[in-house]
């Protein structure tokens, strides 16, 4: 079983969820594909036991994970200072399985019914229990 975490910009919160994944999940191999080689050295340091980068990673990971969880910008054309292509976000929105994204400000984008004073913190604990309780329903 595979988890995949997908980042870009330098990889700060790919490393966050990867560093409590790692201590939620120790049995579960963490993949994490970077939209840049920072990202992903940066991903891979903090526990990820494999690391690649760019568009056809995205792809070529995409076929054996079991879960993706990183930043909602992942499924939103040109997030990420243009790091987010639309290809990697039809790829990422249509694959056909559970998707654990963190919302991140995005200019003129308000995500409705979220907890209001949460931290960066709290989010990543939130969808590394998300992405637990997930796994743990897929394979019981």
């Amino acid at each position: 079983m595979s988890i995949l975490v997908i980042d870009g910009m330098g990889g700060g919160l790919g490393a966050q969820i990867i560093t409590q994944l790692s201590g939620v999940l120790p049995d579960k191999q963490i993949i994490a594909v970077g939209t840049n080689s920072t990202a992903t050295a940066n991903m891979v340091r903090a526990g990820a036991k494999k690391g690649a980068t760019g568009i056809n990673a995205v792809r070529v990971c995409l076929r054996d994970a079991d879960c993706i969880i990183g930043p909602l910008g992942l499924v939103l054309a040109d997030s990420m200072l243009g790091e987010i292509t639309p290809e990697i976000a039809v790829m990422i929105s249509s694959a056909a399985i559970p998707k654990v994204l963190i919302p991140v400000s995005h200019k003129n984008l308000e995500i409705i019914g979220l907890q209001v004073n949460s931290t960066m913190a709290d989010l990543v604990r939130q969808a590394v229990r998300k992405t637990k309780e997930l796994l743990d329903k897929q394979h019981s």
